[in-house]
């Protein structure tokens, strides 16, 4: 087959595989935990934590995916949540896997969430950092959004990014592009570590525990195996995500971004010497925006 004919199947299977989602939680995605506790209608998705139900409840994604934007709407639980751990996250599996992360360390009444970021490549992570909310996340529903393509992955809440890792594979940084990913959500039981590093344990008199979910928006690239790896990082109309305009911030979103960091930022993996004994990750020294 000729290049120019290749290239155009190429395009042509993208915009087959190429996925915007009717905008229904039971459509795209499935209860794989706490079944008998969670409940999913329509475009409402409930997970529920008590004592009977075990360790934990949660959703994920039917199918898999690389690239693309992944956002959902999420209404944390209310009141004394020590003990919880809420979560919105990509994953592919296995010991090598990769992940990009959202997670919700609940506290005791009065004292805020804790937002734990992370990101795996070839199931290694260590690349924490958490923030303060600016807001109350149990008042209301807002919007937590992974935008990920082959340069950069960036964390959005509320249209506000307040992470940025990009592709450094050149300086022998792995980065998340060669496995498809589903998407999870879980609500679980982590007091071993979850407040004040297990200090605060979960007050089950508290039960149930309930996390919301709502329009799940995966505006992304179905992973189909190994061609997946070439199609979905082509720049198309199709895969947006992908063009250039999204391989980096513009200054107004970085001003924003600083602006949450040097406010509501608690913790970064990069200014931790102490846990890399003072030699620190590659990337840290390095632009991420």
């Amino acid at each position: 087959m000729a290049f120019n004919s290749l290239v155009l199947v190429i395009i042509a299977t993208i915009a087959f595989d190429s996925l915007l989602v009717n905008g229904k939680i039971s459509s795209s995605m499935y209860v794989n935990w706490g079944s008998h506790h969670c409940k999913m209608i329509g475009d409402d998705l409930q997970l529920v934590l008590d004592k009977s139900a075990g360790k934990s409840s949660g959703a994920q994604s039917k199918r898999s995916f690389l690239f693309g934007s992944f956002e959902m709407l999420i209404k944390l639980v209310p009141n004394n949540s020590a003990g919880t751990v809420t979560t919105y996250y990509l994953s592919s599996i296995g010991t090598k896997h990769d992940e990009i992360d959202f997670e919700f360390l609940g506290n005791i009444s009065g004292q805020p969430y804790i937002i734990h970021t992370n990101i795996y490549t070839q199931g290694v992570g260590n690349r924490e950092q958490q923030f303060y909310p600016w807001f109350d996340p149990t008042a209301d529903f807002h919007n937590y959004t992974v935008h990920w393509n082959p340069n950069v992955v960036v964390w959005y809440i509320d249209g506000i990014p307040i992470r940025v890792f990009r592709n450094y594979q050149y300086k022998g940084i792995p980065f998340p592009n060669q496995q498809g990913m589903r998407v999870y959500t879980s609500l679980w039981n982590a007091d071993e570590w979850a407040t004040r590093g297990g200090l605060v344990k979960i007050d089950w008199t508290n039960a149930p525990f309930i996390a919301r979910y709502k329009n799940f928006r995966p505006r992304s690239c179905y992973y189909n195996g190994p061609l997946s790896i070439v199609q979905c990082a082509i720049p198309t109309k199709s895969n947006w995500w992908t063009s250039p305009l999204y391989n980096k911030l513009s200054a107004y979103k970085v001003g924003e971004m600083n602006s949450i960091r040097s406010k509501y930022m608690i913790y970064d993996y990069c200014k931790d010497v102490k846990r890399f004994k003072g030699v620190m990750p590659i990337e840290c020294s390095l632009a991420q925006y």
